[in-house]
């Protein structure tokens, strides 16, 4: 099969290039695209001879085009927005990888779901600002969407084994590692670096993801992806600092089916080209005994006010998640560029929230106008602080 894969550049989109190795008799590479990395695109382009690249930056993109030509290499350059979407669009690709980050990813993802494509999902942003919109669009042009992120296909798994799904859950239970400061002291909040927000005990993520978690923004953001994803409401948040439990399903006869594995971003990357098969994932095995025990806490709402902020967005639905994902990227962008402190997060946040008209969702333009003007708030209040 075919495969796209947006942000190959990123943590996503590096662990999805190592499965289609261990598998490189069932997929081909059509499309690799990137931001700015162009030493890394051309590395991986050296190694898996995609058709296509493209690079959203302009310089990048020429720099690329002009080392793939002194090294030999065959795939074509595309130049533009249109040429990219094109490309995603034809039946040349029947894989898309959704790797990118922040809901700059929406266009491609709308693309994918349009023209009926298998899509991976890791860019959580897009189910999170327009959810219901989207699954009434795959709905029409009979488009597969499979969730990557490790928990969201911890519950695909959980759910696999029950006939009616939705009718027979209780509740889905998402779990969450508690991220670098579940055992920080509150009153040391205050003073947290970008360096120490990005530094992740268990996984291996970008610098706005980690952030997210350091804030357990990231959980929240899972939250509202988990309701439109699997049409649940009911979804528990449960601390397990180990990251081997992934997520749960709690059934109405209250027996619970978890999903395990080591944090490996490769399994539910494998899981989701292959299914309803299984392929080779290229990780360790997991050895509960060596393990010896594992833990759980309920979330401390008071020290991470964020996830408030994300009931908050998902009880109103609408377009108030869409409000809370742009002030939540303004607002971590400012923290990594320390412009704000690290509890001026969640201020900024709270203050583009208060500010947010609540309305339904009917189009697309509703979620970028949200958006928009979320942003303006957040960059408002940036500066006041």
């Amino acid at each position: 099969m075919k495969v796209a894969i947006l942000g190959s550049s990123g943590s996503i989109g590096t662990s999805t290039l190592n499965v289609i190795k261990e598998n490189s008799d069932h997929f081909s590479l059509n499309l690799l695209t990137a931001n700015t990395n162009d030493k890394k695109l051309l590395d991986q382009c050296k190694s898996f001879h995609p058709k296509y690249a493209y690079m959203a930056d302009i310089k990048a993109s020429k720099k690329l085009q002009k080392n793939l030509k002194l090294e030999g290499v065959k795939t074509q350059v595309l130049t533009s927005d249109k040429d990219l979407h094109d490309v995603i669009a034809s039946d040349e690709t029947e894989i898309v990888v959704a790797g990118m980050v922040g809901v700059a990813g929406l266009e491609p993802v709308l693309t994918s779901i349009v023209n009926g494509k298998r899509l991976l999902l890791a860019n959580k942003e897009s189910y999170v600002v327009a959810g219901e919109y989207l699954n009434n669009l795959a709905e029409q042009n009979k488009a597969t969407i499979f969730p990557i992120d490790s928990e969201h296909s911890a519950i695909h798994q959980c759910l696999a084994g029950s006939l009616n799904n939705k009718n027979d859950v209780s509740k889905i239970v998402l779990t969450g590692s508690g991220g670098p400061f579940l055992n920080t002291d509150t009153k040391l909040l205050k003073d947290i670096t970008p360096e120490e927000a990005i530094s992740h005990p268990i996984w291996n993520m970008g610098k706005k993801i980690s952030v997210d978690s350091s804030t357990m923004m990231n959980k929240g953001l899972e939250l509202i992806e988990a309701r439109w994803l699997f049409n649940i409401e009911d979804i528990e948040i449960l601390i397990h600092p180990e990251g081997i439990i992934h997520s749960m399903v709690e059934f109405k006869d209250n027996s619970v089916i978890a999903q395990l594995s080591l944090p490996d971003m490769k399994i539910p990357i494998a899981y989701g080209l292959g299914y309803p098969s299984r392929i080779t994932s290229g990780t360790e095995n997991l050895n509960l005994a060596k393990l010896g025990s594992l833990n759980f806490l309920n979330p401390d709402f008071n020290k991470f006010p964020c996830l408030n902020l994300a009931l908050e967005a998902m009880s109103c639905s609408g377009n108030a998640p869409a409000a809370l994902n742009a002030a939540n990227e303004e607002a971590v962008a400012a923290f990594l560029e320390n412009k704000i402190r690290y509890l001026d997060i969640h201020k900024v946040i709270s203050i583009v929230m208060d500010r947010i008209e609540i309305s339904t969702v009917k189009d697309i333009q509703d979620v970028y106008e949200t958006d928009r003007f979320a942003r303006e708030c957040a960059l408002q209040s940036i500066k006041a602080l």
